[in-house]
């Protein structure tokens, strides 16, 4: 079959998933924004990948703008423009779309419509809801219509899908309040290439580069934006400033970035390093330069939105530390694996004491770092996950 992919955010596992699907002797083109600042898989091809594979980055006019509203909207309809001219030219039996703004998925499906091109919706966070509850914080008035548009939006786009693939059960049922058929609804949770991010040695070049051999490192690696409030890794390091030997590094850009490097500087905080982004070939070696590593999410992205950077942290035999929700898919998973500690992200000082237990403690960080590996690699077999998606493409 001819199957395009396309993954707005150009994450590690979708493209793996195109390798894979590649391998089996499918024809297929993978399409990510490459205007987008956020941290990406390995979006070169390789040359141990197959023939069958091509990858390729869909530039905008200037860099996508997450936060002002009316300059995405218009970005969103030039991105659905050139997704529509690689479909023209690709011609797929059919396209798989994941993260993509609702604004070019609708022109995605539209194209694929009028093609008799089949349509998965590959649901990684419900953008209308999401949408729908910042822009009812910022504009109380307009935001409340507004934010119905896109929840309208989506759910239409959802109905009209061929197929919908959700990566939590906890999706099922407001799809289905919103139309959409059960039958077509399938699950199949997130994961991380295993493979590509191998357990490494604590003391390594990228921890010596950064002055982290000989420190204790709290980690967080990923973006920082409406869904995360970067105030509680500054308020971490701001109670462990005390701790001569203890470091707290953020691997980010954007806006939260930006909030905690202005906060380093009046409050001359030492013990917080923030870098910016990292190639997907080193983040191996960033993980291990690791004890704990950390992922917060706000306490109203409970549902719609599962970071999945928990996973990828779990494949580099780490101990997790989560303030998200205990509704949230990633905060069960942890919590039943015994891979880490999750608390309320409502709740700085049981980040900090749970922050604190780990340092503390080597034996259980030990114990957590084990079990996380030991899930992944019970998990995240690509073959398996490959065998899933065949299945829907073939229905």
């Amino acid at each position: 079959m001819r199957i395009l992919i396309n993954d707005h955010a150009g994450h590690p596992f979708q493209v793996q998933l195109s390798r894979s699907l590649a391998r089996r002797g499918h024809i297929v083109s993978h399409t990510y924004c490459a205007s987008l600042q956020t941290p990406r898989g390995m979006l070169e091809v390789q040359d141990t990948d197959p023939d069958m594979l091509d990858i390729k980055g869909i530039r905008l006019d200037k860099e996508f703008s997450r936060y002002s509203l009316f300059t995405r909207f218009c970005q969103e309809r030039e991105l659905g423009r050139r997704l529509v001219e690689q479909i023209e030219r690709f011609s797929p039996d059919v396209v798989i779309s994941a993260n993509t703004p609702l604004g070019a998925q609708a022109a995605i499906l539209r194209k694929c419509r009028a093609k008799k091109i089949k349509f998965v919706f590959w649901v990684q966070d419900l953008l209308g809801v999401g949408i729908n509850k910042n822009l009812k914080k910022k504009l109380p008035v307009a935001g409340s219509a507004i934010g119905r548009y896109y929840m309208r939006l989506e759910t239409s786009l959802l109905r009209r899908s061929d197929e919908v693939v959700v990566i939590s059960e906890d999706f099922i049922p407001i799809l289905i309040q919103g139309g959409v058929h059960r039958d077509k609804i399938h699950v199949i949770h997130n994961w991380a290439p295993l493979e590509d991010i191998p357990v490494l040695p604590r003391s390594n070049w990228w921890a010596k580069k950064y002055g982290l051999e000989n420190m204790l490192c709290l980690l967080y690696s990923g973006t920082l934006g409406m869904k995360h409030d970067p105030d509680l890794l500054l308020q971490l390091a701001v109670r462990l400033r005390e701790r001569e030997n203890v470091r707290i590094v953020v691997v980010s850009e954007g806006l939260g970035a930006v909030f905690l490097n202005r906060k380093k500087k009046e409050l001359n905080l030492e013990n917080l390093i923030t870098i910016g982004f990292q190639p997907f070939e080193i983040l191996p070696s960033v993980l291990a330069s690791a004890d704990i590593l950390l992922a917060i999410l706000e306490p109203d992205a409970g549902v719609f939105a599962v970071p999945s950077k928990v996973l990828t942290y779990m494949c580099a035999k780490r101990p997790l530390l989560l303030a998200v929700p205990s509704i949230n898919l990633a905060a069960r998973i942890v919590g039943d694996n015994c891979a880490g500690i999750v608390v309320p992200p409502s709740s700085e000082t049981a980040f900090i004491n749970a922050a604190v237990k780990l340092i503390n403690d080597d034996k259980l960080r030990a114990s957590l770092a084990s079990n996380g590996l030991k899930y992944a690699q019970e998990t995240f077999n690509i073959e398996k996950i490959t065998n899933k998606f065949e299945e829907i493409v073939q229905r």
